[in-house]
Parts: C-alpha cells; sequence; structure tokens
C-alpha cells in the first residue's frame, strides 16, 4: 500500500494551487444576461428544454431547421438562465399563453433592442407549438407564446414556431387565464410597465398569475 508522504502532500498542494492560480481549474462564468452580444451560440440542430413552473413542468422539443435563428436565441436565453422568475403575462384561454418579459428592469432593458433577424415559416402554429411574438418584420426579442389550440391563421402573419411541448401540455392548459388580455384591451398587464417595472409591478398587481421558476437544456 502506498502511503502519502509529508513532501508529497505539499507537492500535491502547490499543484493544486498553481492549476487554480493559473485558471485551469475555474469554474465557467456565469453568463451575462446584461450582455445580450455575448450570448449568440448557435443550437444544436435538435434538443430539449425543461421549464419548471408554478403549476408543473413541461419539456419543449426544438428543431433548428423550422427556424434558425429563432431557436438559437432560444437556446442561449435558457442556457442562460433568463427564464428564472419569469411570469406569464398573457394567458388567453382557447388562444395562448406569452411570457418572455424578464422579472428585472435592467435586464429586460438590455434585451429590448436586441432583436433577431424573421425567418421564414415552415411549420404551423399547431397546438403545443412555441414561437416568437412580434411587433413588426425583424423585431423578435425575448417574448414567446405556446398555443393552446391550433393557430394556422398565425402563419401568413409571419409568426414561425420552432419547437413543440412534447411532455406537460396539460400543465400549460392549467395556467391562470383570469386577467384575460393586456392592458389597454383587457385586464391584464401593461407590457409598459411589466418592462420598465418587472416582477414588482407583475407580482403586486397580478398574483394569481403562474410564473416560470427555471429553465434547462436537457443533456
Amino acid at each position: 500500500m502506498k502511503v502519502f508522504t509529508s513532501a508529497c502532500v505539499l507537492s500535491l498542494a502547490a499543484t493544486l494551487t498553481t492549476a487554480w492560480a493559473d485558471g485551469t481549474n475555474k469554474a465557467a462564468p456565469k453568463p451575462d444576461l446584461s450582455a445580450p452580444a455575448s450570448l449568440t451560440e448557435k443550437a444544436p440542430e435538435s434538443f430539449k428544454a425543461r421549464f419548471e413552473t408554478s403549476k408543473g413542468s413541461f419539456t419543449v422539443e426544438v428543431t433548428r431547421s423550422l427556424a434558425p435563428n429563432g431557436a438559437d436565441r432560444f437556446f442561449n436565453l435558457v442556457r442562460a438562465g433568463y427564464f428564472t422568475d419569469v411570469e406569464f403575462f398573457r394567458v388567453i384561454s382557447g388562444f395562448m399563453c406569452q411570457f418572455g418579459i424578464h422579472g428585472n428592469p435592467k435586464v429586460s432593458a438590455a434585451w429590448r433592442e436586441s432583436r433577431i433577424p424573421d425567418d421564414p415559416v415552415k411549420g404551423s402554429n399547431t397546438r403545443g407549438t412555441i414561437t416568437f411574438a412580434t411587433a413588426g418584420p425583424n423585431t423578435r426579442t425575448t417574448q414567446l407564446f405556446i398555443n393552446l389550440v391550433d393557430n394556422a391563421r398565425l402563419d401568413g402573419m409571419g409568426f414561425s414556431p420552432f419547437g413543440k411541448v412534447i411532455e406537460g401540455m396539460d400543465v400549460v392548459d392549467q395556467l391562470y387565464s383570469g386577467y384575460g388580455e393586456g392592458a389597454p384591451r383587457g385586464a391584464g398587464p401593461d407590457q409598459g410597465r411589466a418592462h420598465q417595472e418587472g416582477n414588482a409591478y407583475l407580482k403586486k398587481e397580478y398574483p394569481k398569475m403562474d410564473y416560470i421558476k427555471s429553465a434547462a437544456i436537457l443533456p
């Protein structure tokens, strides 16, 4: 049986100290959510992301070829931990549920101008598909929606799905929809205030809204 002498122990400690000092054993730096330009890695051709919510969990499967720009943005958002304590701020029964405004107004502000180019619509907005929201040509940032029913009429409006809920659609169906459409057309949250005030506004004024606890890319 080999026995470590004190000299061996000191040598090992010195080696570990040197390795730590030159960075070889350092953990990867935490992604900076305030710097969208640094989060642009190309997504795998297919991957899954699991969302933990206040109602339970659901899993999305992404097919990059359907909408490469959207898939890449989604991949980077999930991998960076963007969807942590993020509210479902617009849930309309018989239509869709929308999310993606960050709870921290500083992070939200950093992403509002980080737009990605449009993708041609290759898939249909069928029930369970996930798609980026848009305010016009080439304006997609971080807001997404999951179709609660078949919404094929959105296909011709440029909404390009990039994935689909493959597990937990029953959880998505249970998200609180009592607030309905957003202000000023309905009683739901004002997106402008949600951007400016974040979760402080959403949780105070709309306490029944469900939210995403966390999201992660599955191995």
